[in-house]
């Protein structure tokens, strides 16, 4: 029995599946945020409780923000902060008795559309998140790839593409950067080009609505966004050129998105076509946590 447990800002997840994949046990709670040692009791708590309602012990695979610096032993880049400078893998082994895998959640996202979702059976598969921020992973052969800064899949911390006049330098980042792919693709840059453009604070769901309804405003938000969208993807492709790209996140529910990106893509490649095919997850928002699980093998 695999058990993955997806630990999230808001709330911490916990999936046991079988060797097939399908799901034995699965349980939720809140996140207890600030807090690290409530954390670990946490996902103590849903590991013991999966196994209890199972009666069977499985290995142990964790999805987090951020990832475990290979220089330190320690977490890095966490929006959960208070993960961070802690030995969060060391630590959950210690009080579980057992080792523990851990893996940003966009190489976990990955690895699960990957393994059984909508990547299945594809040599060289790249994991997508579009969503509070810019994610990615990879995964080739069935192997999720960390690289040895354990940076690989972190395509939204690379410049936008082919920048126009009035994209330069771009919004600030997080990173301390400007201009970075999260800043545009994202669904906070999403709301926030919109509102640069018509003076109107929507949601991205907001404005998808508006431009279903035939909003001029918010349909070129939408055609903006996935044209710097198509930018970023070309750059991926022309690099690593994936058979498949999963989308994953908020956005990846923006229906659009499949039909117009392969021919924005296209214009942007050093071919003569574009075969890579670009694909909504199987799993949706479970793939997070089914990948934590499969991070055994």
């Amino acid at each position: 029995m695999r058990i993955g447990v997806d630990l999230g800002g808001t709330k911490i997840e916990a999936i046991a599946l079988d060797r097939g994949g399908a799901i034995l046990a699965r349980l939720r709670i809140p996140a207890p945020r600030g807090d690290y040692g409530a954390t670990l009791d946490a996902c103590v708590g849903l590991i013991t409780a999966c196994e209890a309602e199972t009666g069977r012990q499985g290995s142990i695979g964790i999805g987090t923000p951020g990832a475990i610096s290979p220089f330190t032993g320690r977490m890095r880049n966490a929006n959960s902060v208070w993960l961070n400078d802690q030995a969060l893998d060391r630590d959950l082994a210690e009080r579980l008795g057992r080792p523990v895998r851990i893996a940003n959640d966009a190489d976990c996202f990955t690895l699960s559309e990957a393994t059984d979702g909508a990547g299945r059976g594809a040599n060289s598969v790249f994991g997508v998140i579009i969503g509070t921020g810019t994610g990615g992973g990879l995964v080739i052969g069935g192997r999720l790839l960390t690289g040895p800064n354990a940076i690989a899949g972190e395509w939204g911390h690379n410049p936008l593409p082919w920048p126009q006049p009035d994209e330069r330098p771009g919004p600030p980042c997080y990173c301390g950067k400007c201009g970075c792919i999260e800043t545009f693709v994202s669904g906070p840059g999403l709301a926030a080009d919109h509102a640069a453009h018509t003076g109107r604070a929507l949601s991205p769901p907001e404005i998808q609505a508006a431009a279903a309804r035939g909003e001029p405003g918010a349909m070129q938000s939408l055609a903006r966004h996935a044209e710097r969208l198509a930018r970023g993807l070309a750059g991926v492709i022309n690099i690593i050129d994936p058979e498949v790209i999963v989308l994953g996140g908020g956005l990846s529910n923006l229906p659009h998105l499949y039909d117009d990106l392969p021919a924005l893509i296209r214009s942007h490649l050093f071919c003569d076509g574009i075969a890579t095919r670009i694909l909504p997850p199987v799993h949706g928002d479970s793939s997070g946590v089914r990948g934590a699980a499969w991070l055994w093998g």
